[in-house]
């Protein structure tokens, strides 16, 4: 996986375009001068819990003795879900907030932005190619970037596509998504079929 491939992979996992509905109901009880403080403020936090995750991915999975296949296997499938929740949406599935209060890491940076999904796949990414963590690097600070841009700027993109804009797109990057997902779990079962006939 190249760094555009990895990139790409991240952000339709972190699905800014689809969390915005989310961001913008969580954030409308906060004082609007406050508003891009407090988003600017999770956004730093998620960024910072994908960097652990990353460059300690590796050792955690050293210490809990998994193998980087079952990893990818697991990963593909975890992916999978997630792409049929953004085509399928169920009624719940949203995080909500006391009137009022304003969101501290929990539910906005955690896991909004930097959810269970994308840490599993960041530890999945220093996992596969430890020696490539520059790169990795790069692609999770990309994705982070085009992530924050849309989110920073909720309310435009929201007035621009609308609420079925929002939602189609949505739909298409959980589409993208399943077939990444269904890759990553033949490349799972492939390694694993190929270490039991050596």
């Amino acid at each position: 996986m190249d760094i555009w491939t990895a990139s790409i992979t991240l952000l339709l996992i972190m699905n800014p375009l689809g969390n915005l509905p989310i961001f913008i109901s969580v954030l409308r009880h906060v004082e609007p001068k406050r508003r891009k403080v407090v988003l600017a403020r999770e956004l730093i936090f998620a960024l910072i819990f994908m960097l652990i995750f990353l460059f300690l991915g590796s050792s955690l999975l050293s210490s809990l003795g998994l193998k980087q296949e079952a990893v990818g296997i697991a990963g593909g499938i975890i992916l999978f879900i997630i792409a049929l929740r953004m085509i399928f949406p169920q009624p719940g599935g949203v995080l909500g907030l006391p009137a009022g209060e304003e969101p501290f890491i929990v539910p906005l940076a955690i896991p909004l932005i930097s959810g269970p999904s994308l840490l599993a796949s960041l530890i999945l990414l220093a996992n596969q190619a430890p020696d490539r963590m520059v790169d990795w690097t790069i692609a999770a600070v990309a994705a982070w970037v085009i992530s924050s841009t849309v989110l920073m700027f909720s309310s435009v993109f929201l007035r621009a596509l609308g609420q079925r804009g929002l939602n189609a797109i949505e739909r298409l990057m959980g589409m993208i998504l399943i077939m990444i997902s269904v890759q990553m779990f033949l490349d799972g079962i492939m390694k694993y079929v190929e270490l039991g006939v050596v």
